[in-house]
């Protein structure tokens, strides 16, 4: 990947970058949870989100694992594919159900079935609870999409702290020799130095996630915790999302980096004026991004 920061601009019509400018000018600023007393608050107050979606939940049973899935199926239609959906929340946060909503109106864009994943969260459940419990989903999905939904066709995709999951699930698929089974996989500004050893990493040091999600592990620049540092070879196309206001733009854009020395497909795309999480918010840009994404994974299923 070469090429100035503003050629992975994605081009948008003047209005756009306004609106959002002035959407994020009104919004109060958000932070995480600085401590495990915080964080008890913050799950307690977190609005429970209703959905007309209609969701079969089940037990994803590889890998020497059983997890929760929810399933939800495109409208009157047979899928075309699956899609692995892993949720954000920064390791301890949020449920798969949480993404009802929008996993449906993913369903019915895409023609497919997505199937999200409720893994285990820190710090009751610290590394390597959450890979291992998305290990296990997608496992599962290489050997049962056929007879559970009539296709082959997988993708993959996360949501900030689901996108690092989503990258290590690839990784240890690679190394059970499955990675193929995926089509492509589509990762949301997430964060991929959890050690504080990169540049990028050492801007989010101070987060209360990395304790509860890695606070025991001596060595954090595993490939497992921080995939910047993994071996990056034969990985399915990759579609990294990221705004440019986001604390992690350093860590996407390394990350995009790193793909394209190691021979991947990559595809970098940098949003103009959004934050963190901004394909959550309400705005053109938002739009336009998850438009994009909806684009590119049907171009994935063929």
């Amino acid at each position: 990947m070469q090429g100035r920061l503003s050629d992975f601009m994605r081009p948008v019509p003047a209005e756009h970058v306004d609106e959002a400018l002035a959407f994020y000018a009104a919004r109060p600023p958000g932070r995480g949870p600085r401590n495990l007393a915080e964080l008890r608050q913050a799950r307690a107050a977190r609005r429970v989100e209703t959905s007309d979606a209609a969701v079969v939940v089940t037990i994803a049973e590889a890998a020497g694992r059983s997890v929760p899935v929810r399933i939800i199926t495109p409208t009157g239609l047979p899928p075309r594919g699956v899609h692995l959906d892993i949720h954000g929340g920064g390791f301890y946060m949020d449920s798969a159900a949480r993404n009802d909503t929008r996993n449906q109106q993913l369903a019915d864009s895409l023609g497919t079935a997505v199937v999200s994943v409720d893994y285990r969260l820190a710090p009751e459940n610290p590394w390597p609870a959450a890979p291992d419990d998305c290990e296990a989903a997608a496992v599962w999905l290489t050997t049962n999409t056929e007879r559970l939904f009539g296709t082959s066709r997988l993708t993959i995709g996360g949501f900030s702290a689901g996108s690092t999951l989503a990258m290590t699930t690839l990784l240890r698929l690679r190394d059970r020799g499955v990675n193929k089974e995926f089509a492509g996989g589509v990762l949301q500004f997430g964060t991929y130095d959890l050690s504080g050893q990169t540049p990028a990493g050492r801007l989010i040091t101070d987060e209360y996630f990395l304790d509860a999600y890695t606070g025991h592990v001596a060595d954090r620049t595993l490939p497992d915790v921080s995939p910047i540092y993994a071996d990056l070879h034969e990985l399915p196309p990759l579609l990294l999302v990221v705004g440019e206001s986001d604390i992690l733009l350093e860590d996407n854009t390394a990350m995009a980096s790193r793909l394209a020395v190691a021979g991947a497909e990559v595809d970098l795309r940098i949003y103009q004026a959004s934050p963190h999480g901004f394909t959550n918010h309400p705005t053109a840009m938002a739009s336009t991004a998850r438009t994009d994404i909806e684009h590119w994974l049907l171009n994935c299923l063929g």
